[in-house]
């Protein structure tokens, strides 16, 4: 209850502080204000009134969602033709490292230093610029490459797409070209050997890739055990084992399913990936899977469908084992549970209330094993959906709104964890895994500067707001009013 209401306060202000800032811009600013502002009011709603024990209506929870992520879209398209009637630019969200470095090269370099790079490759490079595209006003080395600070003269994904070609067509396979955001916010070119790569998994990682797998088969062949009533390690017997091999796998298949997403995307869009570095847990079994992204990606829309295709996947099929465990939930046996279990998620007690019913009013529920196998699936694809660093959320967060916010929410986001951690040891264990390997945002893009759909933006909208409903239990008041407890 505590954590809730501090949290509800703490979007208040960090609205009122957006509002705020955002006011010296005009309407501009007052539209990406109301945007921000619908983004966050399912939330504030739903959350605030569960908080106090208020119980609304699924029905109209759902048209509130559907409501606010149109809404958003809308505003997204007024944001966009009002920036560009005001000459306003819209990828000022932040600067990412290879941004940083070019902003401290432009600072630090004369003007009239020339690139080291060969003469006829300069040449070349020069000769993709134009005054209907982009208008190169200096060329300042940087890591056998350029950066060519300048005005952009079009639409950003036209442009880099038309500079890209012609310098591809100038220097076949030789160089790369990045469209970054500036200090300032404006799009600024930099063109890097192709050499330039993400550093690659080597042989340790790959062998600590293996290992942390068989060590997370063995979490999972532990909690499988645990649920069931016993220990494989204090009585490791063949008997005890192959009771417990069928839940592990199962626990263990939905993060493989995760990795499965993100790999499928990547062979989609051609990009290279680490191997999974699985991730064991006590008590959960596996916390998921890191896995690093080692070549660029064309754009922010492609880092979004990244992040988001491993949490559909986990998510989906975590919530149809769930589904399928209460449609197969005996009266009589199964796995005895207490129903205060269920009033820890506020997203999995409602769909238990929907197919459990007056069940919920006893004591203790018996459910199908899957209940609990769908349950934990959620729970991991949900701490994997939390904005920070290098996690799914933290990716989604990174494409819709640039490195700087990505980066502000990750340090939110560990400073939650490191309150809740007070009465739950798991968020303590989880802050620690983000803090120690994940913190960091990806790498930038080939084109820093577009921004993804809004259709993007709606869907990402709604996993978080699914993440959310996951971790966040139920108020007693609204457990209560469900009937879920003795």
């Amino acid at each position: 209850m505590i954590v809730t209401v501090g949290l509800l306060a703490g979007a208040i202000a960090l609205l009122a502080w957006g509002l705020y800032r955002n006011l010296p811009y005009g309407k501009v600013g007052i539209v990406a204000w109301l945007q921000t502002l619908v983004l966050m009011l399912p939330w504030l709603v739903v959350f605030g009134s569960l908080s106090f024990g208020i119980v609304i209506n699924f029905a109209a929870v759902l048209f509130g969602l559907v409501f606010s992520i149109v809404a958003y879209i809308a505003l997204g398209r007024w944001l966009r033709s009002l920036a560009v009637t005001a000459e306003l630019p819209l990828a000022a969200s932040g600067r990412s490292e290879l941004e940083q470095a070019t902003t401290e090269q432009t600072t630090a370099a004369p003007p009239t230093e020339k690139p080291s790079l060969p003469p006829e490759d300069l040449q070349a490079i020069q000769s993709i610029f134009s005054v209907d595209t982009y208008f190169a006003t200096d060329y300042i080395p940087y890591k056998g490459g350029v950066i060519c600070p300048g005005n952009l003269r079009g639409e950003a994904k036209a442009v880099h797409q038309q500079l890209t070609e012609r310098l591809q067509a100038a220097l076949p396979d030789r160089y790369r070209l990045f469209m970054v955001p500036n200090s300032e916010g404006k799009p600024m070119v930099v063109i890097l050997p192709m050499t330039t790569e993400p550093i690659r998994s080597g042989k340790l990682q790959k062998l600590a890739a293996v290992l942390l797998a068989v060590a997370t088969l063995g979490t999972c062949l532990e909690t499988s055990a645990i649920l069931q009533g016993f220990s494989l390690l204090g009585n490791p017997t063949a008997g005890l084992f192959q009771r417990s091999l069928p839940f592990a796998l199962g626990l263990f298949g939905i993060a493989a399913v995760r990795e499965v997403g993100h790999w499928l995307m990547a062979k989609r869009y051609r990009a290279r990936l680490g191997p999974p570095i699985f991730l064991p847990a006590w008590q959960l079994g596996t916390f998921g899977a890191m896995t690093r992204l080692e070549s660029f990606l064309a754009n922010r829309s492609q880092l979004f469908d990244m992040g988001a295709a491993g949490a559909i996947a986990a998510g989906s099929v975590s919530l149809l084992l769930l589904s399928i465990g209460f449609v197969l939930s005996p009266t009589g046996q199964g796995l005895e549970v207490p129903t205060l279990f269920f009033q820890g998620s506020i997203l999995v007690g409602t769909i238990a209330k929907l197919f459990l019913g007056q069940q919920l009013h006893s004591e203790v529920v018996m459910v199908h094993p899957l209940v609990i196998l769908g349950w934990l699936g959620l729970i991991m694809t949900a701490l994997n959906l939390m904005p920070a660093g290098q996690l799914d959320g933290g990716r989604i967060i990174q494409a819709i709104y640039g490195t700087k916010t990505a980066k502000r929410l990750t340090v939110i986001t560990l400073v939650v964890l490191g309150l809740v951690a007070i009465v739950n040891p798991l968020a303590l264990y989880w802050a620690l895994v983000i803090l120690l390997l994940q913190r960091d945002v990806d790498q930038p893009s080939l084109d820093e500067i577009t921004e993804p759909d809004d259709t993007r933006a709606g869907l990402g909208l709604l996993l978080l707001f699914l993440m959310a409903a996951t971790l966040i239990p139920m108020a007693p008041g609204l457990a209560g009013r469900l009937g879920i407890g003795g």
